[in-house]
């Protein structure tokens, strides 16, 4: 089979992507692009969508640049939003073997972190070369500081996520800090920490999900 990264010109990273992971499913390449932190809210941010006052700029720049990709690719763009039903991307990313569900349920992904974000997919009609399995950052972080992060405890060991608590919180006084520089289990995690997310960011989908 052809190497991936072959097929993939230009390259995710001309607009601020990566890949995040990806799989085969049947005879198609699931590819997955997240952000390339530490370029792409600043290319974010200078783009039309982001000052034109019309609603969900991220995802229709996303939608933009994804839809560009997959022409470019001659595969298949694919969105969280689409559906439903909606694509799978929980699975694909577990099944990329770049993610796994962290302690506290959400994915952690081998270079992002907790950070993890998928702006979309592109189905390839063939079947390439995946990249190696990830290593999972969670089986040697020895003190799993997300797991008491959280201030008012939406984010545990139960891995259920208390969203009507977690909302309380980040619209409060008390909830500044999370409002404006994102969830503190998600900046908890080492390889968060290492990945380098701009807070602009975080503060952009904090006042999205309020």
């Amino acid at each position: 089979m052809v190497a991936l990264h072959q097929a993939l010109s230009p390259a995710p990273e001309q607009h601020a992507l990566a890949v995040y992971g990806a799989l085969h499913d049947g005879e198609e390449t699931v590819v997955l692009l997240g952000p390339e932190e530490g370029c792409f809210w600043p290319a974010f941010t200078h783009t039309s969508e982001y000052g034109d006052g019309l609603p969900n700029p991220l995802d229709r720049f996303s939608k933009r640049i994804i839809s560009d990709f997959a022409e470019s690719w001659g595969g298949i763009a694919v969105f969280p939003s689409d559906g439903p039903p909606y694509p799978p991307f929980m699975q694909w990313a577990m099944a990329s073997g770049q993610a796994w569900q962290s302690p506290i349920g959400m994915l952690v992904h081998a270079r992002a972190g907790l950070w993890a974000s998928y702006r979309g997919a592109v189905r390839l009609p063939a079947l390439y070369d995946l990249p190696e399995a990830g290593q999972n950052p969670c089986d040697t972080c020895a003190d799993k500081p997300c797991l008491t992060a959280c201030p008012v405890g939406a984010l545990n060991a139960s891995q259920s996520y208390d969203v009507p608590a977690c909302k309380a919180h980040i619209g409060s006084p008390e909830g500044a800090d999370c409002l404006k520089s994102g969830c503190l289990s998600r900046r908890a995690c080492p390889q968060s920490q290492a990945f380098g997310r701009a807070p602009e960011q975080s503060n952009f989908h904090m006042k999205a999900f309020l």
